[in-house]
């Protein structure tokens, strides 16, 4: 699977976004129907986003799309028209507000009639949003929901808005935590979806820093998710993309440890002994196995 270091949440009914948005360094562009767009603006944006997928040539980029959540009017209708109309340019669909199961199954089903009626040689991939009390409770039911599904992502606004969490910043997007709780304020949230994720084989993505002029806040927002075991984060500026890139990339040092790791087991493997030691120090199976993943990770993207 492509990696999915950064993902740019790009506004679906201004069209001059999405040129702007495929010039940039995101590892995924997301256009959104959902938050980004007013009420209004719901129809012109579907086909304003429908039209970008059929006209830029996004070439190896993936591309996603947030519908609106299927409990609104506007939702089934997403999801109907990008499949039927740009289905073979699409790689997922981002489902927000997953709350229960239904809302994977409900789509699942969806996109297999419309791949067979439209004869789409691809398979749409899904994208669960995981935004409140109830979606986090039954995060593991969800995550083995459907074999389309890609990734979770973290809601962390809606998410603290939905067990009464004090709001800490205008956005609700991560900063100025450290004001409010002498700790990680979200590390049982977040390491309890990447759990459900990693247990099914899904990527977990984390979601934006919303102060984009503060790059260091963004830095240490990224460290931690990474450190939890996040393979990515949201953006929701240009700006921020850099920053997130280099933190969820695989430094020459991170390479570099991978790579003796692994020439250490294979050699003992060769040797038929059971264990392998770098720099004195006993390489186990799991080792090995998060030695081979960052590998391949920093082969994809041509680091090695």
């Amino acid at each position: 699977m492509k990696p999915r270091r950064s993902i740019l949440s790009v506004p679906g009914h201004v069209g001059k976004m999405h040129q702007k948005a495929h010039r940039s360094r995101a590892d995924v562009i997301m256009l959104d129907l959902e938050d980004s767009v007013p009420l209004e603006a719901k129809d012109n944006a579907r086909t304003a986003v429908v039209n970008a997928l059929r006209t830029i040539d996004w070439k190896e980029r993936v591309v996603t799309a947030r519908i609106n959540a299927l409990d609104t009017p506007f939702g089934y209708r997403d999801l109907l028209v990008l499949a039927e109309e740009a289905g073979d340019r699409l790689d997922s669909v981002v489902i927000p507000k997953v709350d229960h199961c239904a809302d994977i199954h409900f789509a699942d089903k969806m996109l297999t009639g419309i791949e067979m009626a439209k004869g789409l040689a691809n398979r749409i991939g899904l994208e669960a949003i995981i935004e409140s009390a109830r979606g986090l409770a039954g995060v593991d039911i969800i995550a083995g929901s459907s074999e389309r599904l890609v990734t979770l992502v973290f809601g962390v606004a809606d998410y603290s808005a939905s067990i009464g969490a004090r709001l800490a910043s205008i956005s609700g997007h991560g900063e100025k935590e450290e004001e409010l709780y002498p700790g990680h304020r979200w590390n049982f949230a977040m390491s309890r979806l990447v759990m459900a994720a990693k247990a099914n084989g899904l990527m977990a993505i984390d979601a934006p820093y919303g102060n984009f002029k503060d790059p260091e806040g963004l830095r240490r927002s990224a460290i931690m998710a990474g450190a939890l075991g996040f393979d990515g984060k949201w953006a929701i500026h240009p700006e921020q993309l850099d920053t997130i890139n280099t933190v969820f990339s695989p430094s020459p040092a991170d390479i570099e440890r991978a790579r003796r790791v692994i020439e250490a087991y294979e050699e003992a493997q060769a040797a038929g002994r059971g264990a392998a030691s770098v720099d004195g120090r006993m390489v186990d199976r799991a080792t090995v196995r998060l030695a081979q993943q960052l590998w391949e990770q920093a082969r994809h993207l041509k680091l090695v």
